[in-house]
């Protein structure tokens, strides 16, 4: 049975393989957390929409849903929570895993609407996560993020010494995060980034400015700590099949 469930998980990612320690009980385990999972997504149909193999954690909360498009094989962990209220709708790609406890949240405001996040295909991020949408946010396919990434694509303006800071408006540029990067735990992108292709970002780095692709990135502001060896399409084109 064990081998059978292997090859429907094999259906989402061709490179998956139960680890030798798991057993019937465990594999019991993971069907049924799983299967309730699938239940929680066929809520979407009171919407009108049928995502392909979406699967919902308890707690989860949607906001504006028909500003929200899901990829195959979605999951969103335990109490998460998507606001759509934007301009451009929340959109995941393929096989995208989003942890537990995190925010996906495009705007609050109902005077000053944001832009969008999208999100790629086999994009994982892990629990607790702030993802914001105000300027425009997307994430390249094939990511892998810790947890606690904060993304915040809108800066307060403070120029002006005699209006209060909260009446003087935002500024919004975007955010964008290339494919295949790896970012580390507790990591802060700020409003006008753009982190180039294949690159790694150290745990607990706050990224002020642009990085360029093949980069190794880290410290407070993050810089760039040393170039990577520039990975070949035809290796991405190869694992994606």
């Amino acid at each position: 049975m064990i081998r059978w469930v292997e090859k429907i998980l094999q259906q989402k990612n061709p490179h998956f393989k139960f680890d030798e320690a798991v057993d019937f009980r465990l594999l019991l385990a993971l069907l049924w957390r799983s299967g309730w999972k699938r239940v929680r997504g066929f809520r979407l149909l009171f919407y009108g929409q049928w995502p392909t193999c979406l699967f919902l954690g308890r707690g989860v909360r949607l906001f504006n849903v028909r500003n929200i498009r899901f990829g195959k094989w979605v999951q969103l962990e335990d109490q998460v929570f998507l606001q759509a209220l934007g301009k451009e709708p929340i959109v995941f790609g393929n096989n995208v895993t989003i942890g537990a406890y995190s925010r996906v949240i495009i705007s609050t405001s109902f005077n000053n609407m944001g832009k969008g996040i999208r999100i790629g295909n086999n994009v994982g991020i892990g629990e607790f996560a702030y993802l914001g949408g105000a300027g425009g946010l997307e994430i390249g396919d094939d990511c892998i993020i810790g947890q606690y990434l904060s993304c915040h694509p809108e800066n307060h303006s403070f120029s002006d010494e005699d209006t209060l800071y909260r009446l003087q408006g935002v500024d919004r540029k975007g955010i964008r995060i290339g494919s295949n990067c790896w970012i580390g735990a507790k990591v802060t992108v700020l409003d006008g980034v753009e982190i180039g292709d294949n690159c790694v970002v150290a745990a607990g780095a706050v990224v002020t400015k642009s990085m360029p692709a093949n980069s190794l990135i880290g410290g407070v502001p993050a810089r760039v700590i040393r170039s990577l060896k520039k990975v070949s399409k035809d290796l991405i084109l190869e694992t994606a099949e």
